[in-house]
């Protein structure tokens, strides 16, 4: 558990809990509106993260939710080791081949909080060699990761078949 500030309110940033399921399914679905609204239909389309998905990272630990008394701000994944969809790269490089700790499924609910810089602050923290992806269109998740000293290196295939702009940051 960690608790840190955004605009002088305390929230906690913990592992999710299973009877958390419906709540975070509720985060992810207000993400996908954003999404639509700011250009970016594509990136989570069909109900993406599923409850099975949710329950899947819930079990392997690595899914956070970052709270602020009950309620209930944001998710994210977050885990140490590689990504399959890591392993080879286009049109660019990665910053280094050392081990790092891999973000994905990024969302909140109370946009311009800062909350990004939050939870990509927290996963620093954890490990100073990190990487995540984003589509194309997500441009408040480019900026934010961009803003946070992540370097654009290239391109991978995510799981569904569809390209990502990938991001690293390291010491």
């Amino acid at each position: 558990m960690k608790k840190c500030g955004t605009g002088g309110e305390m929230v906690v940033i913990r592992r999710a809990k299973s009877e958390e399921v419906s709540r975070i399914e509720e985060v992810y679905a207000q993400a996908r509106q954003f999404m639509e609204k700011t250009g970016n239909p594509d990136q989570w389309k069909n109900g993406y993260p599923n409850q099975k998905l949710i329950m899947q990272d819930i079990e392997a630990g690595q899914l956070f939710v970052c709270l602020e008394g009950d309620k209930l701000l944001g998710v994210f994944v977050f885990f140490l080791g590689g990504e399959p969809s890591y392993e080879e790269i286009r049109e660019g490089r990665w910053l280094n081949g050392e081990p790092y700790g891999t973000i994905h499924r990024v969302a909140v609910v109370d946009k311009g909080r800062g909350l990004i810089h939050e939870f990509l602050g927290w996963c620093w923290k954890n490990c100073q060699n990190l990487r995540i992806d984003t589509h194309e269109k997500n441009l408040p998740m480019q900026r934010a990761l961009e803003k946070n000293g992540f370097q654009r290196c290239g391109y991978v295939t995510a799981e569904d078949g569809t390209e990502r702009i990938a991001y690293h940051k390291c010491e």
